[in-house]
């Protein structure tokens, strides 16, 4: 079933959601159970229904919307040249990659510094929307018409994106923001927009939208 009827309906379903975990979020909240439904912490294996639950939570209104708005934008036109299944799967994989890798590298760089205790726990879907912002960039028929007519070594290609994730992460800068979720996000996003995973057959059709 595609969602090219142009009703974004993949869009709606997710902010949908986003309220519906957010509520959830306040009532488990009154019994103290947030951290252990919602929020993607070490070790993972205590709690692994978290690696997708943390994908659709939010830290408060604020940012959820500020999610939405990133979600609307980035996403509506992926969403219109894509499946709902695929659209749906790519936001929770690359959510999911994203929120753990977050957990993994500080937990990592934690113990590497000697550092006592656990990492910072993560939720939100900051890492999924990154994604779509580097599927867009990266598969937009612009970017693949360039890459098709100048050729230049994969290797430089993964270095031009390595560093162009670095260049949009470090743009979120601040205090208690995920970075590394941000970051593999971003690159992840990146790496499938260039390999068009998205597409479908009908993407061709010149009455579509074309990512």
């Amino acid at each position: 079933m595609s969602t090219r009827s142009g009703n974004g309906s993949p869009i709606f379903e997710l902010i949908v959601v986003f309220l519906i975990v957010l509520v959830a979020q306040f009532v488990t909240g009154l019994f103290g159970m947030v951290s252990g439904l919602f929020v993607l912490s070490p070790p993972i294996s205590n709690d692994p229904w978290t690696i997708i639950t943390s994908v659709y939570a939010h830290n408060g209104i604020g940012h959820l919307v500020s999610n939405s708005v990133a979600l609307v934008l980035f996403g509506w036109p992926i969403a219109r040249a894509t499946t709902r299944i695929r659209f749906h799967a790519f936001f929770l994989v690359t959510g999911a990659i994203a929120g753990v890798s977050q957990v993994l590298v500080m937990s990592g760089i934690m113990s590497v510094a000697g550092i006592g205790g656990s990492a910072p726990g993560v939720l939100g879907a900051s890492g999924a929307v990154f994604a779509l912002l580097g599927y867009l960039i990266a598969g937009n028929r612009v970017s693949s018409g360039f890459a098709s007519v100048i050729e230049v070594p994969r290797w430089v290609t993964y270095l031009v994106f390595f560093a162009l994730a670095v260049i949009v992460t470090l743009t979120t800068l601040a205090p208690g923001v995920a970075l590394i979720a941000h970051f593999t996000g971003f690159l992840v996003g990146l790496l499938a927009g260039r390999a068009r995973v998205l597409r479908t057959e009908s993407s061709t059709r010149p009455d579509q939208p074309t990512i």
